[in-house]
């Protein structure tokens, strides 16, 4: 792929003055043969793994960012679904921890940001290692730094898994009760009709369908989106789509770029590019204020959701036009608390939790980073949950919900998280929700859409 001279000065340009960047490199690698019915055996081959690897991402990506002097702003892995790793292992509580542990000190000592793919899939059923790991998982998460967590409860093809569901929103409580904050939350995500390459946490895993590694890159780019359509106040829709289109064309030959050359000196095949815009606290770096920018006067009222679709329309198309690798997500973000916009329409009042359902409806995402009083019952958490995996099931799409329910906290307070987590104002939830409705676990049926082959 040849990069003209006026690309790269056009790269430079989004970097220097609208904070462009590479949100992530994920190496994905494949777990399975360190399977072992020894668990220190096991452990010391999953620890090398990923040491060993982890390290040579970290170095061949300061040499690219030093060389093209585009940020790389994080630097991740992603394992094989670690309900498959435990299969073979005691079925304690202690085995999972054990493991978790194990890849928090290898991404520690690789200086790895995130290590996702701790969980699993879990759509149509669940075994004896989804169980334990859904036990487990509140103290995995809480006893490391760098681990993050995943289950897929529903997809297109299987339907909703309502008694994983059920558990899930039992054990959110849990993992909340038992870190600061209720921290613990912002590492764990489900979803529905998971990818197998999706480069961003709290959600990559490498899928059982991937190679033995692979580099996934995702990129970013709300802050040169947002510049673009606020330097055309004037044009048609028509004409606006056009612009992103142009726009993120460009951003994604930055990240393919990057990708195939690291890709290259690590010696692993090249992925995908996630051309996801994702947001992030800094000024001017929001998916909020580019439909604003559109001409929405808040994040959250009327046009909203119209204005996100056109977004996210232009996006992909953009996207696709500039790589035959497009994968992961490849939508458009809208955390709470990463977003000083999102932050701004929830303290206004311009955004509750229903719209924010109604948006996910449209964006490739789903319900992310929003946080809700500490004493919300766990049927309701499930119950946002389900109504969340509907929205993916029913369209063959993939959603995700990552609910942060705050100790303490009551509708009205804001929960700091700090950092890349940002801040989030806790939103108001119904204390009940239909309680019936999920102590009927079971399964709810895939949709008739699932048999159209």
């Amino acid at each position: 792929m040849r990069i003209s001279v006026e690309e790269v000065y056009e790269t430079v340009k989004m970097t220097a003055e609208y904070s462009f960047d590479i949100r992530t490199v994920t190496l994905g690698i494949n777990l399975k043969d360190c399977i072992s019915r020894d668990q220190n055996e096991m452990n010391a081959l999953i620890y090398d793994r990923v040491l060993e690897m982890g390290s040579r991402l970290n170095k061949y990506a300061d040499e690219l960012e030093s060389r093209y002097g585009i940020p790389i702003i994080n630097r991740r892995i992603s394992i094989t679904p670690t309900s498959i790793l435990l299969e073979p292992l005691p079925s304690k509580i202690e085995s999972v921890v054990s493991l978790a542990k194990t890849l928090d000190k290898a991404a520690e000592k690789a200086n790895i940001d995130f290590i996702g793919g701790f969980g699993g899939l879990m759509q149509k059923g669940m075994t004896k290692a989804d169980k334990l790991l859904m036990r487990a998982m509140p103290d995995a998460l809480n006893q490391t730094s760098r681990v993050c967590g995943f289950f897929n409860l529903a997809s297109t093809l299987a339907g909703m898994n309502m008694t994983a569901i059920k558990e899930t929103g039992e054990m959110l409580k849990n993992l909340a009760a038992k870190g600061k904050d209720g921290i613990g939350c912002a590492k764990f995500v489900v979803f529905a009709n998971v990818p197998e390459d999706n480069p961003f946490m709290a959600g990559a895993n490498h899928g059982v369908g991937e190679p033995d590694c692979s580099l996934n890159i995702g990129i970013s780019g709300p802050g040169v989106v947002r510049a673009v359509v606020a330097e055309n106040p004037d044009c048609s829709l028509t004409e606006l789509s056009e612009v992103i289109k142009r726009t993120v064309f460009k951003i994604t030959r930055a990240g393919e770029l990057t990708g195939r050359e690291m890709a290259e000196m690590l010696g692993v095949e090249f992925g995908i590019v996630d051309i996801s815009l994702a947001s992030t606290t800094a000024v001017g770096d929001s998916v909020a204020e580019i439909i604003e920018a559109m001409g929405v006067s808040r994040m959250g009222r009327p046009g909203s959701t119209a204005a996100l679709a056109l977004l996210i329309d232009a996006v992909k198309k953009g996207g696709a036009m500039a790589s035959g690798n497009v994968g992961g997500l490849s939508g458009t973000f809208i955390p709470v608390s990463e977003d000083l916009g999102m932050i701004r329409a929830v303290e206004q009042g311009a955004l509750n939790l229903e719209k924010l359902e109604a948006l996910t409806s449209v964006c490739s995402v789903g319900l992310d980073m929003f946080a809700l009083p500490g004493d919300t019952p766990a049927e309701v958490l499930s119950s946002v949950i389900a109504d969340e995996l509907a929205i993916g099931v029913a369209n063959n799409k993939t959603t995700g919900v990552r609910v942060i329910p705050v100790p303490g906290m009551k509708e009205g307070n804001c929960a700091d998280f700090g950092g890349l987590l940002g801040r989030a104002p806790i939103m108001r939830v119904p204390m009940e929700a239909s309680p019936a409705f999920i102590e009927r676990a079971g399964r709810i049926p895939a949709p008739i859409k699932a048999l159209r082959n």
